[in-house]
């Protein structure tokens, strides 16, 4: 198992990174929440979920260890695979998940595309007693791109929606929104689609 990777951020796009290390790039599977906090950095780390199927193996990264665990409390749940757990993390912030599941808020949780009832009433069952035992660390920051059409229409196709109907989504969020940041461009796509 992999723990973490550091290297130097030679490819960034709202739902992946690839990490260079060594001469080896990396692919790593990212949430909105993590695009975030890497937005403006060059050289970091992130701590690495692998995913291996019998045909694949994937990586999914993350900015700290507290929203990997989140991460790996939401794909424990039946029926929440790893693209979910990641859909839920680029949808919802960490700690609106923690306090979603504290609360029994399944409007929130069901929010999420590919969420319905009985699955947010199967995350809050059963993570609540252990959700408490995770730290979350607060903040995000702000994503500034000039092509932020074009990197949320990548993030969203890349999520699993159709183009055209991702794109007409957006084009009327940014109308509304002009100075809006990919991220909520994003997350309010998610919730409208």
């Amino acid at each position: 198992m992999y723990e973490f990777i550091s290297g130097k951020f030679t490819e960034k796009k709202p739902t992946f990174v690839v990490i260079e290390n060594n001469g080896i790039g990396y692919f790593v599977n990212i949430s909105l929440f993590t695009n975030a906090k890497i937005e403006n950095i060059e050289n970091g780390t992130l701590y690495i979920h692998q995913v291996l199927k019998e045909d694949s193996s994937s990586f999914y990264g993350f900015f700290d260890k507290s929203e990997r665990q989140i991460f790996r409390l939401l794909i424990s749940v039946s029926g929440i695979g790893a693209n979910t757990g990641r859909l839920m993390l680029s949808s919802l912030s960490p700690e609106e998940i923690k306090n979603a599941i504290q609360t029994d808020n399944v409007n929130l949780i069901k929010s999420v595309k590919g969420i319905g009832v009985k699955t947010a009433q199967r995350v809050i069952l059963d993570l609540r007693d252990k959700i408490d035992k995770t730290e979350i660390e607060g903040g995000t920051v702000s994503i500034i791109d000039n092509s932020k059409k074009e990197e949320a229409l990548s993030a969203l196709i890349m999520l699993g929606f159709a183009k055209k109907i991702a794109e007409k989504h957006i084009d009327n969020i940014i109308k509304e929104n002009p100075d809006i940041n990919i991220e909520n461009i994003v997350k309010l796509s998610l919730k409208t689609l």
